[in-house]
């Protein structure tokens, strides 16, 4: 029997946890009115979507593991902000932030600041193919909810 490597376990647990998201998903009640995209369709999507990436995660060959020839010094290590638990902080700061300034601010203009300034803070320097990338899955998605689907999604300041 051969041993599950660090993402495998990961893509058992995210199965597992995609599987009762599923289960959960398949209990959201049908909107009483005959609608072409229903309240209870995203939810099965992304719970699907979830399912086919964790398998795939699980089948996914690993990378061979660099080693370091020098021991790691602990001591050059930058500022708290660029370390792992620095940059969960920070990011859970800033979805913090988005959800105070979703209404005030609007769905479009908050999420794209929200996108653009994670990505930035992640390291990607093309700020115009991030500025456009970032506006074009904020646009998508709204233009997606509030006109396909028919979700209120808050407008803030711009005349939407």
């Amino acid at each position: 029997m051969t041993r599950l490597n660090t993402n495998q376990w990961l893509a058992v647990v995210l199965l597992a946890f995609s599987v009762l998201y599923l289960a959960l998903a398949w209990q959201v009640p049908a909107f009483p009115m005959p609608r072409p995209v229903d309240s209870d369709l995203l939810p099965k999507v992304l719970g699907g979507l979830l399912a086919l990436l964790s398998v795939c995660l699980f089948f996914e060959k690993p990378a061979a593991q660099e080693v370091d020839d020098e021991p790691e010094d602990t001591t050059q290590h930058g500022p708290f902000w660029l370390s792992p638990w620095g940059r969960v902080i920070v990011t859970s700061v800033a979805i913090a932030v988005y959800a105070a300034v979703l209404v005030p601010l609007g769905f479009v203009l908050a999420s794209g600041l929200l996108s653009v300034g994670l990505t930035h803070y992640y390291g990607y320097r093309r700020h115009g193919i991030n500025i456009a990338c970032s506006l074009s899955v904020v646009l998508g998605l709204y233009l997606i909810m509030t006109k396909v689907m028919d979700v209120y999604l808050p407008t803030g300041v711009l005349p939407i």
